[in-house]
């Protein structure tokens, strides 16, 4: 069975929607305090996914998962090696890394995404949506042609909740900015409904660089994005599922951010050579 691993602790709050969505989607999933790993040393590569879920990690305090990503970079495990070096082992070894929200404020502090270099040194940066004041709503996104990464595969235009007050995507120069659109790491925009990307508000509410929502590495396997895929995992979830169950009937009751995880836990499922 695949297997995912799901972090908590120290202010995230979303590990149980996480968790579901795996279970949901055919895999077994594990809530672990990061103490467990940081004192204990629990082991991390017994997993296939691992996973970093939104919330608001030491309250925010400096920068939105800034403490949490020095905390992995620099603590040293029981082991001798810090948590970040196990995660270069993790992804090495081919697996996945997920981050949403403060999980992706996170991966992009670590040095995890974009990570261009390959040397695991913070590329880009996340500060304050320019309307200056946390968003929580829904938006539109859309999802790159040719994204590396398998979490988006067959996904065009959905819809998704945003829960934040720090998702503007800041590229310090051009010339990365042309690399993340040369390599297509830009996988998941904010977009109107029809599908149109767009910079404006609300549509894209926090005025992100090249309308990001979401960037991955260029192996394909960590990603992160802004809006919360966990907390679309019924029709139900949708603020508006009444009038669209009316329109269309027979409508799958998932919900749209739940294909995110069918899509991982089927490509890690077909990798090992084994069923969900």
């Amino acid at each position: 069975m695949v297997k995912a691993l799901v972090l908590t602790g120290f202010g995230i709050n979303c590990e149980e929607e996480m968790a579901a969505a795996y279970k949901l989607a055919g895999a077994h999933a594990d809530i672990v305090h990061l103490n467990e790993i940081f004192i204990n040393g629990f082991d991390i590569h017994n997993y296939d996914i691992l996973n970093f879920p939104g919330g608001f990690s030491f309250g925010d305090d400096i920068a939105s998962g800034k403490v949490m990503a020095n905390k992995i970079k620099y603590k040293t495990l029981p082991s001798g090696q810090t948590f970040i070096a196990e995660l270069k082992q993790f992804i090495q070894a081919g697996k996945y890394v997920l981050g949403v929200c403060n999980g992706f404020q996170m991966l992009v502090r670590m040095g995890l995404l974009p990570n261009l270099g390959e040397q695991f040194e913070q590329e880009v940066s996340l500060s304050h949506n320019n309307s200056g004041r946390f968003e929580d709503r829904w938006v539109y996104c859309k999802v790159s042609e040719d994204c590396k990464t398998p979490f988006l595969k067959g996904i065009d235009v959905f819809p998704l909740p945003i829960r934040h007050g720090e998702g503007k995507l800041i590229i310090k120069n051009e010339e990365l900015r042309n690399t993340i659109i040369e390599q297509k790491l830009n996988c998941l925009s904010y977009c109107t409904a029809d599908g149109s990307l767009t910079s404006d508000y609300p549509a894209n509410p926090n005025g992100s660089d090249l309308d990001c929502a979401g960037l991955s590495d260029p192996t394909g396997q960590v990603f992160g994005l802004m809006p919360h895929p966990e907390a679309f995992l019924s029709l139900y979830n949708h603020p508006n599922w009444g009038q669209i169950k009316r329109k269309n009937p027979s409508i799958s009751e998932d919900g749209e951010g739940l294909n995110i995880f069918k899509n991982i836990v089927a490509h890690v499922a077909q990798e090992k050579a084994i069923e969900v």
